[in-house]
C-alpha cells in the first residue's frame, strides 16, 4: 500500500527536497525539532528499518551522515541528531537534524506550525550547503522531483 512518503516522492504532495538519488530522497519534515530537520527516505516502500537489506540501510545512513554534517556546518551545531521510529508513517525514514543540546532530542518539542517561509529558507540553506560540500549532483532544485 502506498504511503504518504510515496505520494511526496511521486510529486502528488509537495515536499522540500534536499537530496535525491536512485535509491533514496531526503526532504524537510513539516514538524521540525530544529530548522533543517530532514527525513531520509528510501524510494522503495519498506515498512520497518529492520526489514531493509544491509545495502539500503548502509546507504540511508551514509546519506543521513552527509546531511548531518551539512546541518552541523550550516547551523553551527555541535551535533547532528538521528532517529528512526516510523509509527506515524509506516515507511522507513531516518530523521536528521542539527542538535544543540539533549533537549533537541525530545520529540515533544517539535514545532507543529512552522511558517512556510522558515521551511523554505531552511531547505535552501541546506541545499546550498550540500552543493558547497561537493554534493551538487544529488541536490535537486526547489519544487517537485523530475519524473522519470
Amino acid at each position: 500500500m502506498a504511503t504518504l512518503f510515496t505520494a511526496i516522492i511521486d510529486g502528488d504532495i509537495p515536499g522540500r527536497f534536499v537530496w535525491a538519488d536512485e535509491s533514496c530522497v531526503a526532504f524537510l519534515t513539516i514538524e521540525p525539532l530544529r530548522p533543517g530537520h530532514t527525513l531520509v527516505v528510501p524510494r522503495a516502500e519498506i515498512d520497518r528499518w529492520t526489514d531493509a537489506d544491509d545495502t539500503t540501510m548502509a546507504h540511508l545512513m551514509q546519506v543521513a551522515r552527509t546531511i548531518g554534517l551539512a546541518q552541523q556546518t550550516e547551523w553551527d551545531a555541535p551535533r547532528a541528531g538521528v532517529l528512526i521510529e516510523g509509527f506515524l508513517v509506516p515507511h522507513l525514514h531516518v530523521h536528521v537534524w542539527p542538535a544543540f543540546s539533549a533537549a533537541d532530542f525530545d520529540v515533544h518539542n517539535v514545532d507543529h506550525n512552522p511558517s512556510s517561509d522558515a521551511l523554505d529558507d531552511a531547505a535552501e540553506r541546506l541545499r546550498a550547503r550540500l552543493r558547497a560540500t561537493g554534493q551538487a549532483g544529488h541536490v535537486p532544485g526547489p519544487g517537485p522531483l523530475p519524473r522519470d
